[in-house]
């Protein structure tokens, strides 16, 4: 197909071209995945050959930032596939910048982004302070948090998950399994995730009218070198006054349910015989860990994505109405939960 010198490339153009109707071409366009990789690759050659420039878009050197607090973590590594492959898909290249958990202070993934004009960020950090969005607002550069901290203000598009919910499922699985007394790892206590996923725990404990003792619910971090020590404070504990020790731990990650297990074998007990053990996020690893891991599945990859297709629209100018997104987690059962010994 060819057109006149000088007239405006549309979608429209670009669509008539490559023989597709436009809403295919505005999925391309977007990094939607339901597209398939030879007409993908047939549009994307028809809008660098045509130099399309999007209507409002604002993409200067197609190069978008993500951040993360740590870049060596199971969970980081999903939440970067997710996004590396639909900012692929569009045509946009990714940066990694770690925060390193520090949301206050002097950020070098903020000057780094502002220094190589990136044109946006996707946002996994641990805080996000006022001198930080002001600084993003205040260069034009759009971003989307996943998985915030706390409240966010309006107007600041956000991806998550449904994590009381995914606790209420893990905490009912081994409710219905016969458990009664259930101990909670959480994570830290001013991640909004964190008390989600807690006051899931109690709300299904609560509806099946079962006691949380003191101490039964232990706040640390999302990794196996908490989950050990709280396991071992939380063994220690029931050692100390006397009490019989939980039947079942609900971790409030992987990572924390995978310290739990090293912490119960030191002490001689076994998984899922005498104490049975659920995780949250679902990791890869999680389906081989001896034993494989009951646990609640987070879209980590989805969530990246759906971060990624709505910071590409935010780029080019689009609207973005969206309130607080949070994808639908999922309970999946394996080896490291079964019903509990009949002496305990």
């Amino acid at each position: 197909m060819s057109s006149q010198p000088g007239a405006k490339v549309t979608i429209g153009t670009i669509a008539a071209e490559a023989g597709v109707s436009t809403a295919t071409v505005s999925k391309v366009l977007n990094g939607r995945s339901d597209v398939s990789a030879a007409t993908r690759e047939r549009i994307q050659q028809i809008v660098a050959r045509r130099h399309y420039q999007r209507r409002g878009g604002r993409r200067r050197g197609g190069i978008v930032d993500l951040v993360l607090n740590e870049l060596d973590s199971l969970w980081s590594i999903e939440i970067i596939r997710g996004a590396e492959e639909t900012l692929r898909a569009a045509g946009v290249s990714m940066v990694l910048s770690a925060a390193h958990g520090s949301g206050a202070g002097t950020s070098a993934w903020l000057e780094q982004l502002t220094a190589r004009r990136s044109d946006g960020a996707v946002l996994v950090v641990s805080d996000l302070n006022l001198r930080q969005r002001t600084k993003l607002t205040s260069l034009g550069v759009p971003f989307v948090l996943v998985d915030p901290v706390g409240t966010v203000e309006a107007g600041v598009p956000t991806i998550g998950a449904t994590n009381w919910a995914g606790a209420v499922a893990a905490t009912e699985h081994l409710i219905g399994l016969g458990h009664r007394r259930i101990a909670h790892l959480a994570g830290p206590r001013q991640l909004l995730c964190s008390r989600a996923r807690a006051d899931g725990f109690r709300a299904a404990m609560e509806a099946a009218e079962l006691d949380v003792p003191t101490g039964q619910v232990r706040y640390g971090e999302f990794n196996d070198e908490s989950g050990r020590a709280e396991t071992d404070a939380l063994l220690d504990e029931a050692e100390r006054t006397g009490l019989p020790l939980p039947t079942a731990l609900f971790a409030a990650s992987d990572l924390q349910a995978f310290g739990a297990f090293t912490a119960l074998r030191a002490r001689g007990l076994r998984v899922p015989h005498d104490i049975s053990v659920v995780g949250f996020d679902d990791v890869p690893i999680a389906r081989w860990s001896d034993p494989t891991l009951t646990t609640v599945r987070q879209p980590l990859q989805a969530m990246a994505a759906m971060a990624a297709r709505t910071l590409l629209r935010l780029i080019d100018g689009e609207d973005v109405d969206l309130p607080r997104v949070e994808l639908a987690t999922q309970l999946i059962v394996r080896d490291s939960t079964s019903v509990p010994r009949q002496d305990g």
